[in-house]
């Protein structure tokens, strides 16, 4: 081989590992800006990804919804608490994509109608842009969240490998902060509200949480969704937390136990 050929060969080889070395540093990593166009419309959310993240590997991907306090456009409010918080605190309990949407504050079910469609076009933005595994996608939300939460469950159950729902409500409501009226889940004629839903999300893992000492939203509520899943057999836990009042995701996201539970689930 010529001096000239051999030179050639290890600029190439050097080129190669310059551009891969660059490239890995260009990642992007922690909390991310990120936008999603639906219907015409901009919805702004927030994606976490891990320090250690690499183009080399899937990662598990969860998406949580906020509670009514976060309605808005700024894109950046939910991630002010909640799961965001958990994560800031904890990150080493979270090697996952984690997607923080936000539904706007125009006095509709956000997460029951187009907020709801906009923050699932954000997971699938999310789950293609960093390398999501489509077999471990996981959902969970808190109040309005918890909301969102059996709505999208019980819509799209396909999505989904797991849940965790904390104070979420099935019946008909009205957001003590936002105002906002939620219709009930299931159809006016539905004989039993939690029946229906716990029908239709019977085959996803969950883990419901909620305050016994809630004044917003009645712990009746995570009773009754418990009761009824445990009807259909569902593989479901459900943790009362004592004393606790509507803010029980602080509690219930600061447990290392459950995300170590949620991390384990794959769809069936």
């Amino acid at each position: 081989m010529s001096r000239k050929l051999l030179f050639i060969r290890v600029m190439f080889v050097v080129t190669l590992l310059t551009v891969g070395a660059v490239a890995q540093k260009q990642i992007e990593t922690g909390f991310l800006n990120r936008s999603v166009s639906f219907k015409g419309a901009e919805y702004r959310y927030v994606v976490y990804v891990p320090r250690e993240f690499s183009r080399s590997q899937t990662y598990p991907v969860i998406l949580a919804l906020h509670g009514g306090g976060e309605y808005g456009s700024d894109g950046l409010k939910q991630t002010n608490g909640g799961l965001a918080r958990a994560v800031r605190l904890n990150p080493e309990r979270f090697p996952a994509i984690v997607v923080f949407p936000q539904t706007k504050a125009d006095g509709t079910p956000g997460w029951q109608q187009e907020g709801g469609k906009a923050a699932l076009a954000a997971l699938d933005k999310s789950i293609k842009e960093f390398r999501g595994d489509a077999r471990r996608v996981y959902l969970t939300g808190y109040s309005a969240g918890g909301n969102g939460s059996w709505f999208l469950l019980s819509h799209y159950p396909e999505r989904f490998a797991a849940a965790i729902v904390v104070c979420g409500f099935i019946f008909k409501f009205k957001g003590v902060t936002s105002k906002v009226d939620y219709p009930a889940l299931a159809p006016p004629d539905t004989p039993d509200e939690y029946a229906y839903v716990a029908k239709r999300v019977s085959q996803i893992p969950i883990w419901i949480f909620h305050g016994d000492a809630d004044q917003s939203v009645s712990v009746e509520e995570s009773r009754k969704m418990f009761a009824a899943l445990k009807t259909e057999k569902a593989d479901v836990k459900y943790t009362e937390l004592p004393g606790v009042p509507h803010n029980a995701w602080d509690p219930a996201y600061a447990s290392a136990e459950l995300f170590e539970w949620l991390l384990k689930q794959k769809k069936r």
